[in-house]
């Protein structure tokens, strides 16, 4: 069980996917793996950005803080997942953010593009709710008990 006192627990999560269902069963995920962290979304990968650079209706730094872990959906309108890490990764400003794909793509070529993009890790999306809370549990420990992450500064 995560420490539910743990710091890391403010550390906001940002969640880019179009599919409306998966991020509530992401976000139900979270929730059951005990990891009480800020949750954000974005529904394609221009919203990513916007969200990411403060533009349009992110422009509100207080109210649209900066992600300490970003979990990214390959496959997405408008700007798909594999065009917004390459950006993420291109930035000066953002590239510290850790990245974790989670998509539904086994494709070889995504696993090798992504990290060659940068990623800091690529999962499959799991077919069944209860696989998605162990994923997700396991991602939380990972990223907010046994890593370091860098600090919110810039």
């Amino acid at each position: 069980m995560l420490n539910s006192n743990n710091p890391k627990n403010g550390v906001t999560i940002l969640i880019a996917d179009d599919d409306a269902d998966d991020r509530m069963m992401i976000s139900d995920a979270l929730r059951e793996s005990r990891l009480s962290n800020n949750l954000r979304f974005a529904e394609n990968g221009e919203e990513l950005m916007d969200y990411l650079l403060h533009r349009g209706k992110y422009t509100n730094a207080a109210e649209n803080p900066r992600p300490g872990l970003i979990l990214l959906d390959l496959n997405m309108p408008k700007m798909d997942g594999r065009e917004a890490l390459k950006a993420i990764k291109e930035n000066a400003d953002l590239k510290r953010i850790p990245v974790v794909v989670l998509t539904t793509s086994k494709a070889e070529e995504d696993i090798y593009r992504t990290y060659n993009l940068g990623v800091n890790s690529f999962v499959t999306k799991p077919v069944t709710f209860d696989s998605l809370v162990t994923i997700v549990r396991e991602i939380g420990r990972y990223w907010f008990e046994i890593v370091e992450l860098p600090s919110g500064g810039r």
